[in-house]
């Protein structure tokens, strides 16, 4: 099997992220970075697939230059091949990114065929517009399921047919989907292994090849960036044992819980 993953390159979960003064973009001065959830999922599940079933992963991602950091983390991973989609900007709009990936993902394509799967995460950790995916299985025209906990395909890994499947209220949704096809992962498909040394050493050596790519800017504009103020709570402690059972009386009253 032939099976290529986008992924993005995101602030690291649990980090304080701050706006930047004409609120554009995220203050990335103190911050970490690494693979969106989602996506970090889609590579381990395409590494198992070519476990099971032979083949190769590709990992494309579109960002800055420090992204290549996300795509040797995949090669520690086990993925096997890397394709950087360099831009100057923090981010783009869904419209463009989708663009630039369609036209690299055609321009490997051309070079050494067909992919079987692309995967998606279901959405980025940072700006979760559930646009990018769709976009590009539009614009390749190939069948996409978003929401996927499952994937299976034949035993030998050389049918036409995947099968893809979403969790629902009381059980799951299964789709079969001629391949190629694309597929938008969720975080819990699997739990993502953890890079080896071995893994890691080898990823120092890992080849990414850069794809440019010129692509005008779509029709979405992002206005702003909004940080909501922080809620600060405190805390109050009205007493021990029987003498709090005053305070707790005067505070119910307060509340208007007591007539």
């Amino acid at each position: 099997m032939r099976i290529l993953v986008c992924v993005k390159r995101v602030p690291a979960p649990g980090a304080r992220i701050n706006v930047t003064a004409d609120g554009q973009t995220v203050d990335a001065a103190h911050l970490g970075f690494t693979t969106s959830p989602h996506e970090e999922c889609a590579v381990e599940e395409a590494v198992q697939l070519t476990e099971a079933h032979g083949g190769e992963v590709t990992v494309m991602t579109l960002g800055p230059a420090a992204a290549e950091e996300q795509l040797r983390y995949a090669a520690s991973v086990g993925a096997h091949h890397f394709v950087l989609i360099p831009i100057d900007d923090v981010d783009w709009d869904p419209q463009r990114t989708a663009t630039a990936l369609a036209e690299a993902i055609s321009a490997v394509e051309e070079t050494d065929g067909a992919f079987d799967l692309i995967l998606f995460g279901n959405e980025s950790a940072d700006a979760g517009g559930f646009q990018v995916g769709v976009r590009v299985a539009n614009h390749l025209d190939r069948p996409i399921v978003n929401g996927i906990k499952g994937i299976e395909v034949p035993a030998d890994g050389a049918g036409d047919v995947v099968s893809a499947r979403r969790e629902i209220d009381g059980g799951f949704e299964v789709y079969n989907v001629p391949m190629p096809a694309v597929l938008g992962v969720k975080e819990g498909i699997n739990l993502p292994r953890y890079p080896t040394m071995k893994g890691r050493l080898a990823s120092k050596k890992a080849v990414v090849d850069t794809n440019e790519r010129t692509v005008e800017a779509g029709g979405q504009v992002r206005l702003r960036l909004h940080r909501p103020e922080e809620q600060i709570s405190e805390t109050i402690i009205l007493g021990t044992g029987p003498e709090a059972a005053s305070a707790v009386v005067d505070l119910l009253e307060e509340l208007g819980v007591l007539a």
